[in-house]
């Protein structure tokens, strides 16, 4: 059953959101982009996001009384992060005093710098025998006066006493949340990193972000080393099914991979581990699980229950990457064994189910990622498409590498891009397949239905003579020794049938049209390339006009960074999953009739 929403109204801005019951104040604030002064991150211990409550009873709590007056209590002033929207209400924001620090991240979306990760540098009154304090509770007290809260944990105590006296009592205290993480001799603020993951199943791609400036130090990417292991999350899977040794051999190869993008990051940036405290990775269910060791298993039986979908915090030592000893290692949650942290990172980049603007996100790939809607309703799904758009099953299909012909444009000649350049073809990678079938589409020497005309059907076309047949299969040359089968184009029509029905149920579930729709984001590593003319053409994603077709990249990647850069966005992707409605295609009766009504390949005349 859906959850009904409650209405808040921000004064004096009179801007209104509506939320789940039982969000923040402060969760609610952000979540339409009005920042609210915080320097705890809403953790109610720096009492600065204080709002007025209009007309409505709240609760008081134990960090209400601790941080405000009891004549602003009586006057219904209240902590945003603490004040939890139990009905429609009103509340009154005082102005910000400092303008917060902020970056431009994901699709052109302004975010505050309010990283999880904070370094405070105090300088303590040493130890007397009239104050004979802990040095745990001597910090402690320092950093609350500053407005944190503070945890030790017996790693980072073993090395305290040393390292304060050492220091003469002035150190740095790094927090990762309310853990602290480290205390370093001197004021070492100035040096403060992360690392942003995206742990794709065919390529990773790592981020050293600079946590003070919001600014990226390195970027580096590599293919997965679980390779050797399958293709695939089902191939991985079904090797980690030899038991608990296998899952191991995968763990072992992933975290192998990060490792290395982070020794490149390090070298490239001039950064060390013991300055970089935390990592935000995102990726599909599979392999967060492997990452972490977990038997992914059920993840490929019915009903899908992963072990896990939840966000985790791991200590980096049980993980074994290399950043700071005493780090974390932090994911964001998914939707569902199919719809991974990857796309919440996508959904958080992109904004979509924080604005009015009817959208939909799609994330191409062996499994395509669906999400349509706005703050209003927003639904996920996955549609299995088969490997077509990796370039595999594909006669002459390879990956997106040098001598991949990635463009493809037909008149009266065959015009081809191909990566790496002035390179000889060798390969069909997925967007040259979508655009050599659009393209025989438009110069009708493929019809509709995906059938592909003969030499003699041809007649007198300029290109009939690049007509051919294979081992008695018709297909198209592109170029010597590279050629589109019609085998090829029912794989394509089968891959792109797939997601075509998931974008169709996911918009007869909300009622809508392709009129409705204000854009299309095309994500991941494939989206980037993929021509939006050609993907409307042959009906991969609805017949809107081109412009509102966007690629928006490595959205996965982006939305990692961001929740990196601000604990406010982190909350914000932690609430998405209650946000997000999941549904599941394969318990659904209208599958099987929404698959035959797009798998042919739409009129022209009906995307022009």
């Amino acid at each position: 059953m859906i959850q009904r929403k409650l209405e808040v109204t921000y004064l004096p801005f009179d801007r209104s959101t509506r939320v789940p019951p039982g969000t923040t104040l402060f969760s609610a604030a952000h979540w339409i982009g009005l920042p609210i002064d915080s320097t705890c991150g809403g953790r109610g211990t720096c009492g600065k996001c204080k709002v007025r409550i209009v007309g409505a009873a709240t609760e008081i709590t134990d960090a209400d009384h601790r941080e405000l007056r009891q004549d602003e209590i009586a006057g219904g002033w209240r902590l945003s992060c603490q004040a939890r929207i139990h009905e429609d209400m009103r509340c009154e924001v005082p102005q910000l005093l400092r303008v917060p620090k902020a970056a431009t991240m994901g699709l052109g979306r302004l975010v505050i710098l309010d990283p999880n990760v904070r370094k405070v540098y105090v300088e303590l009154e040493p130890p007397t025998l009239e104050d004979q304090r802990s040095d745990v509770a001597r910090l402690h007290d320092a950093l609350e006066a500053e407005g944190h809260d503070m945890t030790a944990e017996v790693p980072v105590l073993r090395s305290l006493p040393s390292v304060l006296r050492d220091a003469e009592f002035k150190v740095t205290a790094v927090l990762g949340g309310e853990h602290l993480v480290a205390v370093e001799p001197g004021d070492t603020t100035g040096e403060c990193y992360g690392i942003a993951f995206d742990v794709g199943t065919t390529t990773l791609v790592g981020t050293l972000m600079n946590l003070r400036t919001g600014m990226a130090a390195a970027v580096s990417s590599t293919l997965n080393g679980q390779a050797p292991f399958g293709a695939d999350v089902i191939s991985r899977i079904s090797h980690g099914m030899n038991g608990p040794e296998a899952v191991s051999e995968l763990q072992a190869a992933v975290v192998k991979t990060m490792n290395e993008i982070i020794g490149r990051l390090y070298a490239e940036a001039g950064v060390t581990a013991d300055r970089t405290y935390e990592a935000v990775v995102v990726g599909n269910v599979t392999m967060l699980h492997l990452l972490f060791g977990v038997d992914p298993t059920p993840i490929a039986m019915m009903p899908f229950a992963p072990a896990f979908m939840e966000p985790l915090a791991v200590p980096s030592a049980e993980v074994g990457l290399n950043i700071h000893p005493h780090g974390y290692v932090q994911t964001l949650p998914a939707l569902g064994a199919y719809v991974g942290s990857d796309i919440v990172a996508g959904v958080l980049a992109t904004g979509l189910a924080r604005e009015d603007k009817l959208r939909i996100f799609v994330d191409v790939g062996t499994n395509g990622e669906i999400v349509i809607g706005s703050t209003q309703r927003s639904l996920a799904t996955a549609a299995p498409a088969g490997p077509a758009f990796e370039g595999s099953q594909i006669k002459c299909g390879m990956r997106a590498t040098d001598g991949a012909i990635e463009g493809v444009q037909l008149s009266d000649r065959v015009e081809l891009q191909v990566i790496g350049g002035d390179v000889k073809p060798v390969g069909l990678c997925g967007s040259g397949l979508v655009d050599a079938v659009a393209q025989l589409l438009l110069t009708g020497l493929l019809d509709h239905s995906g059938r592909m005309k003969s030499r003699e059907d041809a007649g007198h076309h300029p290109l009939a003579d690049r007509l051919i047949e294979v081992e008695g299969v018709r297909a198209f040359l592109l170029a010597e020794g590279v050629y589109l089968s019609q085998r090829d184009v029912r794989e394509l029509q089968f891959a792109k049938g797939s997601i075509a029905t998931g974008i169709k149920v996911l918009m007869d579930i909300l009622g809508i049209t392709p009129s409705d729709v204000d854009e299309i984001f095309l994500g991941g590593s494939f989206g980037s390339y993929l021509n939006p003319e050609s993907a409307k053409i042959i009906g991969l994603v609805p017949p809107v006009n081109v412009d509102r077709i966007i690629a928006v990249g490595n959205s996965a990647g982006e939305g990692a960074k961001i929740a990196l850069l601000s604990y406010r966005e982190r909350q914000v992707a932690f609430e998405l999953p209650a946000r997000l409605e999941y549904v599941e295609l394969s318990g659904r009766t209208d599958f099987n009739d929404a698959f035959v009504s797009v798998l042919q390949f739409p009129h022209l005349e009906a995307v022009s």
